[in-house]
């Protein structure tokens, strides 16, 4: 569809003059500061539990998200829960605004005229989170080893310069495989419940002053659905990128399952469809909100 012009969108000042592709990396990058500082305990909860070593024995309870929670506060803090948040920002803030700028860009490139269809969708998802994935993926590296709790790093830039001195820049880029087979597929399939949810509501819901609610209950939905999906994928590569001996692909899924059999590829599913159902609804309705302000179809 044409890009529809706001008042709003000609106000003065360097903002207003902005490139759309410009504007849509800013809206990205603003709401993915909100959910990352909110859903980031989610985040260290879901990592913990799924570098739990199974050395537990038979007949002891089951290690579960609220033992974690309960377990990183009596021996560390309560703020221990957000550590990571440094390399999560580094990541998500630029990630996220270069997610939805690239979202943006190839929707107006191919579907300018009309809406994409359910297979469209997912193409479209799954190209913009490729890029954004591929773009931030040394922080996704460092992010996940400082939640493993393994490390001893002290700052994102340390930590940067500790691994690539000892490991080599491979293992920056670890788990490459494995974060776009996680990544790609969630949002290509993100996008297209959402957007076909959307598009199943009556006019007058979408347009009233409940929208906003609208369209975080159907990000929570396709959220649920996309999290559900990729979980296995996500175990893979979390166990890749805190390894210091570089695993391939099929070395993490040998252990995994040798170690934990199937159910291995599902610890930390709670937390992370949480957090990423939660997120991800959070990041698009604070878009969709923003882009709309500043009078840009998003």
């Amino acid at each position: 569809m044409q890009e529809k012009q706001d008042p709003r969108s000609r106000a003065p000042g360097s903002l207003g003059k902005a490139h759309p592709a410009l504007k849509a990396f800013m809206c990205g990058s603003l709401s993915g500061t909100c959910s990352t500082l909110l859903f980031q305990p989610l985040d260290l909860v879901k990592t913990r539990l799924q570098t739990l070593h199974n050395n537990a024995k038979p007949g002891a309870p089951r290690v579960g998200m609220f033992t974690v929670f309960i377990s990183v506060i009596r021996t560390e803090n309560f703020f221990s829960l957000w550590k990571g948040v440094s390399p999560s920002f580094v990541r998500c803030i630029p990630g996220v605004g270069i997610y939805f700028s690239t979202f943006y860009t190839l929707k107006q490139h191919y579907f300018l005229d009309r809406a994409p269809n359910a297979g469209e969708a997912v193409l479209l998802g799954a190209g913009a989170r490729a890029v954004a994935g591929v773009s931030m993926l040394p922080f996704t590296v460092i992010k996940t080893r400082f939640e493993s709790g393994r490390y001893n790093y002290v700052s994102v830039a340390g930590a940067l310069r500790s691994m690539y001195e000892t490991e080599g820049i491979r293992a920056l880029f670890s788990g490459l495989p494995a974060t776009l087979l996680r990544d790609a597929p969630f949002s290509g399939i993100y996008v297209m419940f959402y957007s076909q949810a959307k598009k199943a509501l009556p006019q007058e819901v979408a347009s009233s002053a409940y929208a906003p609610l609208v369209n975080f209950s159907c990000g929570v939905v396709a959220g649920v659905m996309a999290s559900l999906v990729t979980q296995p994928a996500d175990v893979v590569k979390t166990h890749i990128q805190i390894s210091p001996s570089q695993w391939r692909t099929a070395d993490a899924i040998r252990y995994i399952y040798m170690e934990h059999g199937v159910g291995g590829f599902f610890r930390g599913a709670v937390p992370r469809s949480l957090r990423r159902t939660l997120m991800a609804a959070m990041a698009w309705t604070v878009y969709e909100q923003l882009m709309a302000r500043m009078g840009l179809k998003s």
